[in-house]
């Protein structure tokens, strides 16, 4: 008997433990409920609603292939090595099968899985399956892992051209067993169900994914590498979430968009090849979560930026959490994330920027908000994409980039469509006014907020700071 430990993969199609299990034999799976694992990585409750909902639906394709689903609860991956142990003794389990995480957490999980499993005479077997290209496969000539992305991309590509990564083979429908599917939990206790306004912008399922991948190839990507920085359009593909609880994966995604581009990486629609350049962002960051893995334990990826004089600011902090800062793109990006998991890249680049640059507050602050909100949330992107902005991560770019907010929403959302949807009460100002902090100050003195922070004297503060570390490096 095979066994299948169901994490961050919840599909049947090209999953590659699976596929692998089922190969050997008549293969069962698992999925852990670890709550206090969850709290300790800050998932959001929207999340750990999105886990369960597309497990319900993977159960349903389980069962039609006879290979039930066994739940077990722990509080945390302390216990999963014992737990995974019990079950293939109940169960005669000859072999473990599991895709790769690659956080220090999961990597430390996995490490005594392993370990317990090979002690007691049963087989451990990892697969590369959440990723194009295996960490430690893409390195730099002296034999280290990339830190700046173009170089990174370029590494990829190279090797992409020479081997696209194939498809986990077909699962077949088995024999059936004499073991019945474990029942799977509306709900966790300590994360609340999210509004039903939430969940019905993602509905669960493989189905789902595959739609949202043909749609966008077929209507979005032809013009995606203008429409993705317009948080007022549908112009993204609104897979992230597919991605981060592997409903969907990345070959799947790669194979669609060479297949709608005449098998062509660097060539034929600009779109696509922007697309499969931010499949291969996620890529990096995930390699970064292995290569430099202190990222990973809260600390900056530039370890003399832990010098720097964050503010404790909380009222400030509070003010960017609720979205009354008074900027408007600032305020409407966060209520967008409140009420429905998800930010429009973009706007989590600009508000990532005034919260570490404008407001000098510590990067972990708002990374961790958005962990506890987002329903893609991604401990290796979401990381990346705050120390990107802060100026203490990946970037080839000096500090001094700082993103006004007011000039990127004039450039981004000029009409003031997005910040009108998020903000109603600011619908009755021209397309000029609903941008300017200053000017809605004189017309909204009631029904909208005070700016909390200057722009100037802040970006001056912020260069300061970055500069004084550089004279102490």
């Amino acid at each position: 008997m095979q066994l299948i430990w169901l994490r961050s993969d919840l599909r049947i199609t090209d999953n590659t433990a699976l596929s692998a299990a089922c190969e050997r034999g008549p293969t069962i799976a698992l999925w852990l409920i670890s709550p206090g694992q969850w709290h300790a990585h800050d998932d959001a409750p929207c999340k750990v609603d999105f886990w369960l909902r597309n497990l319900r639906e993977m159960r349903q394709a389980l069962d039609a292939l006879n290979i039930p689903l066994l739940i077990r609860k722990i509080d945390t991956w302390d216990e999963a090595a014992a737990t995974l142990l019990a079950v293939c003794r109940q169960h005669r389990i000859e072999a473990v099968h599991w895709n790769d995480e690659y956080g220090v957490n999961e990597r430390r999980r996995d490490d005594a899985v392993r370990t317990q499993l090979a002690g007691a005479g049963i087989q451990p077997h990892s697969y590369l399956d959440q990723l194009l290209l295996a960490p430690g496969t893409i390195l730099t000539r002296s034999g280290g892992y990339f830190q700046v992305f173009g170089q990174f991309k370029r590494a990829c590509l190279e090797h992409l051209h020479r081997s696209l990564p194939a498809l986990a083979g077909k699962v077949r429908r088995q024999a059936p067993l004499d073991i019945g599917s474990d029942p799977i939990p509306w709900q966790v206790d300590g994360f609340d169900k999210p509004a039903d306004s939430l969940r019905e912008l993602w509905p669960a399922g493989e189905q789902e994914a595959q739609a949202r991948l043909t749609r966008f190839l077929d209507e979005v990507v032809e013009d995606y590498q203008r429409l993705r920085d317009l948080p007022a359009k549908p112009g993204t593909s609104q897979l992230s979430a597919y991605l981060a609880a592997g409903v969907i994966s990345p070959r799947q995604c790669l194979h669609a968009a060479l297949s709608s581009n005449r098998g062509e990486f660097d060539s034929g629609s600009e779109g696509v090849q922007t697309w499969v350049n931010e499949l291969l962002w996620r890529e990096f960051y995930k390699h970064i979560l292995v290569g430099y893995p202190q990222v990973a334990q809260h600390r900056a990826f530039r370890p003399h930026t832990e010098a720097l004089p964050w503010r404790d600011a909380p009222e400030d902090l509070k003010a960017w959490q609720e979205g009354r800062t008074g900027f408007p793109i600032i305020d409407a990006a966060m209520q967008q994330l409140l009420h429905t998991g998800w930010m429009h890249n973009r706007l989590r680049m600009l508000v990532a920027m005034f919260l570490s640059k404008n407001l000098l507050i510590d990067w972990r602050l708002g990374e961790r908000h958005f962990m506890r909100h987002l329903i893609d949330g991604d401990l290796a992107a979401n990381n990346g994409g705050w120390q990107w902005s802060a100026s203490t991560g990946t970037d080839s770019v000096p500090y001094f980039r700082i993103f006004n907010p007011q000039s990127q929403s004039e450039r981004f959302d000029p009409e003031g469509n997005f910040i009108r949807h998020w903000l109603p009460q600011l619908n009755s100002l021209d397309s000029k006014k609903i941008h300017a902090p200053l000017m809605l100050a004189d017309n909204l003195a009631n029904t909208y907020h005070e700016p909390i922070v200057d722009l100037a004297s802040s970006r001056r503060r912020a260069l300061a700071a970055f500069k004084g570390l550089s004279h102490r490096q």
